[in-house]
């Protein structure tokens, strides 16, 4: 009996591939809008290595961006076959700042209805999370934070941590959102709590705290349309 080797198949280098056909080549002649999400991957990418080749890559980091842009961690992206950490942090600096710039252009608050459009997705966050919008003197976003994670508690939530970025931007306003992982909406006596004692610091600094906004999955509470502020 015969026996035949195993066939070997050797992966494929970006340096490989013809120099028009590579995307980072592409991106240069024709500008970065003129790559395919796939070619856009594979410049973040990089390369392979020995196991992975950078198509193959860039085709899963795609898949996983796609279902959980608004959920993306570092580990997550780790989970990526040819994905360390260094490369995974760099991916989620650029994602970050894809986030950052989209919503922040151009974009006045006027009301609570300005604002569910920018915190869509927490609805669907297993934790609480607590975020801040800082404004300029004329109401426009300046940036949207996340500042806390866990349940929101008056001896975690620390008014330093949550202005200190304030203050940087120079912000004539802040809104608070966070998110309720129950269905329950209203406020809790902790939220409540929170929010007084955010609303009397924030007006020895001179900021005005325009809405505190409650999500869940179906429904929002804002703490300015019920007269609590």
């Amino acid at each position: 009996m015969k026996h035949y080797k195993k066939r070997q198949f050797k992966l494929k280098r970006m340096k490989e591939y013809p120099p028009f056909d590579r995307p980072r080549n592409k991106m240069i002649r024709r500008g970065a809008e003129s790559l395919s999400i796939l070619e856009l991957m594979a410049v973040m990418v990089g390369s392979g290595n020995e196991a992975v080749e950078v198509y193959t890559i860039a085709k899963d980091l795609a898949r996983l961006v796609e279902a959980e842009f608004y959920e993306l961690t570092v580990e997550k992206l780790k989970t990526v076959k040819g994905i360390g950490k260094s490369k995974a942090c760099l991916i989620m600096a650029a994602i970050e700042l894809s986030r950052r710039f989209l919503v922040r252009k151009n974009i006045k608050i006027q009301n609570h209805q300005d604002v569910l459009p920018l915190v869509q997705e927490l609805k669907n966050k297993k934790q609480e999370h607590f975020v801040t919008l800082t404004l300029d003197a004329a109401h426009n976003l300046i940036e949207i934070r996340t500042v806390f994670v866990g349940t929101l508690n008056e001896s975690l939530v620390h008014p330093r941590e949550i202005f200190a970025d304030a203050i940087t931007d120079r912000a004539a306003a802040i809104i608070f959102v966070h998110n309720h992982t129950a269905t329950e909406v209203n406020p809790s006596k902790a939220d409540l709590q929170v929010t007084k004692r955010l609303v009397e610091v924030a007006e020895t600094m001179g900021i005005e705290v325009l809405d505190h906004i409650i999500l869940t999955k179906t429904e929002f509470f804002s703490f300015k349309n019920n007269g609590l502020l």
